[in-house]
């Protein structure tokens, strides 16, 4: 699975997109409010690793996300 967090612009929020290996997008969300339904993405568990992710994630970067 791939994680990219998306620059807003004006009253646009950042969004987060999750993608998986053949880069379909999996998941689109607010960076503000990443940890809604996050087990329909088999994420349960994994808020706290996610939310400190999402803050130091730069924008426009594809980055492959690595699960503790």
């Amino acid at each position: 699975m791939y994680i990219i967090k998306v620059k807003g612009k004006a009253k646009i929020p950042d969004y987060i997109q999750l993608r998986d290996d053949n880069f379909v997008l999996v998941a689109y969300f607010r960076a503000d409010r990443p940890l809604a339904k996050m087990e329909k993405y088999g994420l349960e568990g994994k808020e706290s690793y996610l939310e400190k992710l999402i803050k130091e994630l730069p924008y426009g970067r594809l980055q492959r996300l690595e699960l503790p």
